[in-house]
């Protein structure tokens, strides 16, 4: 694999957008692009995705802080689905997205058709696994690939090197990681009629499970890793953040952030750390770099399962899966988002209750945490209070250090 980072491409970070919440922090703390779901077509339903009028401001909100915005359209429509669409991507151009993410052949056919001026990115839901099928979407009209989360470093390196350079490539660089190929899934639809491909997932892989046997029903049979029992499907969460020359030197351009229906919170520490990653990598690119250890860091104060590299470097059959625990590791709570800071006073708004005395840690954008002890907390007519027990209520806390406003106030539990 090529190790020159002379020519290479800066790559995008680009972060998920549930929300207006979401779009917010992917917004504050640094990302290049954004990519969220409208009401219909998109693989997220649970999420609150956006109205027809929020995603014109969502949509304006990115192009005003100089990001791109991509219109996930990378569901598997039925074909009662379908006389919906046109007006779907009509409007949706209209709007001003810069990309529509498309899994579906007939799909792609109506983007061209009815949104020729957007461009469209092809899903990984494709299932894009070699240089032929990339250029086949290429040639169909396809500025952008997402690869399949299956292949390897060397792989993607192939197709990079066998494709036009104006298709630029897309992988998925951190988060959480499907148990099916491509994510193409049916055991939700099976077990509970929720269709994963077309956006229902209600992620049965997380479950526990047992056995049991034909002949003697009600009797459940663990399969057993320790006492807490197994879970089978359940695969470790994906970080590439120590990894950045090699996924540059594959060619990749764009790192995509997993987690439209995760926190704004979540968003916004990813969206922080790769942007600090990739900012530190391009003062002095080589193959030797690593992050600084505080973005490094920052992966385990946020919400996230065991972390792995996924099939970047080899197969991971042997330690992928997270046997014995299928809940996420939650660390850190947001205990307040700030609003502005004037004259050695910082006001916030309350997320999760603390005290008087509390050493509170700051995350800001581009830049290592730091540690504050609120000694001194007041409601919003400045009158002492022991603590801030109302969600979203105003707290000045006394603080002679400036903290820009966006900035996330968290601690870690006790």
């Amino acid at each position: 694999m090529a190790t020159n980072f002379e020519n290479f491409v800066k790559p995008e970070v680009l972060a998920p957008a549930g929300d207006m919440e979401r779009l917010g922090a992917a917004l504050t703390f640094g990302a290049d692009a954004v990519y969220a779901g409208g009401t219909a077509f998109g693989m997220r339903a649970s999420p609150k995705n956006f109205g027809e009028d929020e995603l014109k401001d969502a949509i304006a909100s990115a192009h005003k802080a100089g990001a791109k915005f991509y219109l996930t359209c990378n569901t598997l429509p039925r074909n009662d689905e379908f006389a919906k669409l046109p007006a779907f991507l009509e409007f949706a151009e209209d709007c001003g997205v810069d990309a529509f993410i498309i899994a579906d052949m007939g799909v792609l056919q109506y983007a061209k058709k009815y949104a020729p001026k957007t461009e469209v990115h092809i899903s990984t839901q494709a299932g894009i696994v070699n240089y032929e099928t990339a250029n086949f979407f290429y040639n169909l009209g396809a500025k952008r690939v997402v690869t399949a989360r299956e292949l390897s470093i060397e792989e993607i390196a192939e197709i990079r090197a066998k494709t036009s350079p104006d298709l630029d490539i897309e992988c998925f660089v951190h988060g959480a990681m499907c148990v099916s190929f491509s994510g193409r899934c049916l055991l939700s639809n099976y077990l509970i009629g929720r269709d994963a491909n077309r956006g229902e997932c209600a992620q049965p892989c997380r479950w526990k499970y047992n056995l049991v046997e034909e002949k003697r029903p009600g009797r459940f049979f663990p399969i057993d890793e320790d006492e807490t029992g197994t879970y089978i499907l359940n695969s470790q969460d994906m970080c590439m953040i120590e990894h950045i020359p090699e996924l540059v030197s594959a060619g990749i351009t764009s790192f995509k952030i997993e987690g439209r229906a995760k926190s704004a919170y979540y968003t916004a520490v990813a969206t922080n750390a790769y942007r600090c990653a990739v900012d530190e990598f391009m003062k002095n690119p080589s193959k030797d770099f690593k992050p600084s250890p505080w973005i490094v860091e920052e992966m385990e104060k946020m919400s996230h399962r065991q972390y792995c590299t996924g099939f970047y470097f080899n197969s991971p059959h042997e330690n992928a899966n997270v046997y014995n625990e299928g809940v996420y590791v939650r660390n850190w709570d947001v205990v307040a988002i700030a609003k502005g800071w004037k004259d050695g006073i910082l006001t916030v708004s309350q997320r999760n209750k603390f005290y008087s005395g509390d050493v509170i840690e700051v995350m800001q954008k581009g830049k290592p945490p730091f540690s504050i002890k609120a000694d001194e907390i007041f409601n919003k007519d400045f009158e002492p209070i022991e603590n801030a027990p109302h969600p979203m209520m105003d707290v000045l806390i006394k603080c002679p250090e400036k903290i820009e406003e966006g900035s996330i106030l968290r601690m870690i539990r006790e």
